[in-house]
């Protein structure tokens, strides 16, 4: 009887995520949800709304947290527990598919894309809202890293053979994208 009300249950589910706009992501939103729930239950030590007596923690109600998937954008309902912060296993940040969504930005950006043009990039990917400032967050590490690469000693070894050659590419140059002549050199340490 009981596993009859749940394939009731599910079928119910189903046939309400389906009159959604985008039922796909109504089912993630749903099986997140579930999730979050089961996995708050194993830390607190007890069901919602239940007493146990090896409980070892409190719930304090919920946080609301943005998830960008390639589904789509949704938001969960986070549970906040007493003692400790809690963080689902897959909303953990920079998974696989959040970083492979800032590398598309970060390539977008260093292919002259103006973080203006990022939103309706975003929008074409799934993704409802990406703001200027969370472009501009995922692409500041850049000139950091390219600072580094620039500046590294290469002291530590010996080339002797090396190949130069030049091209021109566009090239971002104080907020402007102007086409550059590069040269390129390649070495063989020992």
């Amino acid at each position: 009887m009981a596993q009859r009300k749940n394939s009731t249950d599910l079928t119910e589910l189903l046939l309400k995520c389906m009159a959604e706009p985008n039922p796909m992501l109504s089912m993630l939103e749903w099986l997140c949800a579930q999730l979050m729930e089961a996995e708050g239950s194993g830390l607190v030590g007890a069901e919602k709304n239940a007493h146990n007596s090896s409980r070892c923690d409190y719930r304090r109600g919920y946080r609301p947290r943005r998830l960008d998937t390639r589904v789509g954008t949704m938001y969960l309902m986070v549970p906040k527990l007493r003692s400790r912060g809690y963080v689902p296993f897959f909303v953990t940040e920079r998974k696989r598919s959040e970083a492979a969504l800032i590398q598309v930005v970060q390539e977008a950006f260093v292919q002259g894309v103006s973080t203006r043009k990022m939103e309706k990039l975003a929008r074409s990917l799934g993704i409802a809202n990406l703001s200027r400032s969370q472009v501009s967050k995922m692409t500041k590490g850049l000139n950091e890293q390219v600072r580094e690469f620039r500046s590294r000693s290469l002291a530590d070894s010996r080339y002797p053979v090396l190949w130069t050659d030049a091209l021109y590419e566009k090239v971002r140059v104080d907020g402007r994208v102007v086409s550059m002549a590069i040269l390129i050199v390649c070495g063989v340490n020992e």
